[in-house]
């Protein structure tokens, strides 16, 4: 038996935000607390948003980092506490709507106000209040994730929650929001998105029905993430990588990832690498790792899917040029190749590999794996 969840709803397209004040009223919520950064309170992306809530009260809050914190979390719990509002709209990236996703579960379920006993696969009791999200990149999907990630700074660890009670029950993924995305934004989270759906194909967990939007997910990306970067106004581009980035999250929300994500994450937590560089860096590398496993077959497919035929290639040559073509997408986004352009050095690489080997994400990993296996990778980006 298999099991699936997914949102209550979603509005997929350009300036589909237009929907939200009916959503808000037919759903007989009085107050809304927004949730969003600075940074897209100052590039107009909130203003966007707030601005069709003419006839409903709201309030803001701001103070989300980019990789965001446990104190975020409880600043903006106790926001919402002093507000009393009935209902959560986030408007940003995947720091933005996770930060959400931590308050509207603790609002629902106070006995994981530390946040930290969040991490892993906490036994919440009761579904998170309810949340509305906006996201304003293309890579994350936690719109439609059971997952969040919340950094303990004291322990310089980023703590990946799994929790099927976090999902919102709306989700608006209008790539309007998303057309004032940096170059560089669009090129890291699109490879996220990328790795979501690889490592999702290839995660032990994987079944039919998650390969279908992983497999839909790396076509659509293959052939428009490089035009979203050089063309940031190109309406279609835009669309299909908020559309692509969003079926992925609707497979690897349940089955899992990999190592490529247990490495990433104490990148974050340690360094503040961003997640999507950080997931950008390592891709090539881990994949190459991973050939040798029983997911083998599927690079073929992932090749496939950036529409090169693999007609007379065995499944070793298949999955080279499986390798070969995520490495050219990479090269032609300018991501970051090295490590040590973080200020990480051979001595922070103990640390790394035991945090990443013992991360939720690694016992999905297609091939199993030793902190040993997880040092020499790093080691060969460093």
């Amino acid at each position: 038996m298999e099991k699936y969840v997914f949102n209550e709803t979603v509005y997929l397209g350009y300036g589909c935000r237009s929907v939200l004040p009916q959503e808000l009223i037919a759903r007989g919520f009085k107050k809304v607390l927004v949730i969003a950064d600075h940074t897209i309170a100052k590039v107009g992306l909130l203003d966007k948003v707030t601005s069709l809530l003419k006839n409903i009260e709201y309030e803001t809050f701001l103070n989300v980092q980019p990789n965001p914190t446990v104190a975020n979390v409880q600043e903006g719990l106790q926001v919402l506490e002093k507000c009393k509002a009935d209902c959560l709209v986030a408007v940003g990236g995947g720091s933005v709507i996770d930060t959400a996703k931590a308050i509207a579960i603790i609002a629902r379920n106070p006995e994981f106000r530390d946040v930290v006993s969040l991490n892993g696969t906490a036994s919440t009791k009761n579904k998170c209040m309810p949340l509305i999200a906006l996201p304003t990149t293309a890579g994350t999907a936690a719109e439609v994730t059971i997952n969040y990630v919340i950094t303990d700074t004291e322990h310089k660890k980023k703590m990946v929650c799994v929790d099927a009670h976090d999902i919102p029950i709306l989700s608006l993924v209008d790539a309007e929001l998303m057309s004032t995305m940096p170059a560089g934004t669009t090129a890291s989270t699109g490879l996220d998105a990328l790795t979501h759906a690889i490592e999702s194909l290839i995660t032990k967990n994987a079944t039919q029905f998650s390969d279908m939007f992983a497999i839909e997910s790396i076509k659509t990306i293959a052939k428009y993430l490089h035009t979203a970067y050089i063309e940031p106004n190109n309406v279609e581009a835009r669309e299909k990588m908020a559309f692509a980035q969003y079926v992925v999250g609707m497979g690897f929300s349940n089955v899992g990832l990999g190592i490529v994500h247990s490495m990433a994450h104490p990148l974050g937590g340690q360094f503040d690498v961003p997640h999507g560089v950080a997931n950008a860096m390592l891709l090539p590398t881990v994949m190459r790792y991973n050939i040798n496993s029983p997911s083998k077959p599927k690079f073929r497919l992932i090749a496939e899917a950036f529409g090169v035929t693999t007609q007379g290639l065995n499944d070793d040559e298949a999955a080279d040029l499986a390798v070969e073509l995520v490495e050219n997408l990479r090269s032609k986004l300018n991501i970051p190749k090295s490590l040590s352009e973080f200020g990480i050095t051979e001595k922070d690489l103990d640390s790394l590999s035991v945090d990443a080997y013992n991360d939720i994400c690694t016992g999905g990993n297609p091939r199993d794996t030793s902190v040993a296996d997880v040092k020499k990778l790093y080691a060969e980006i460093l």
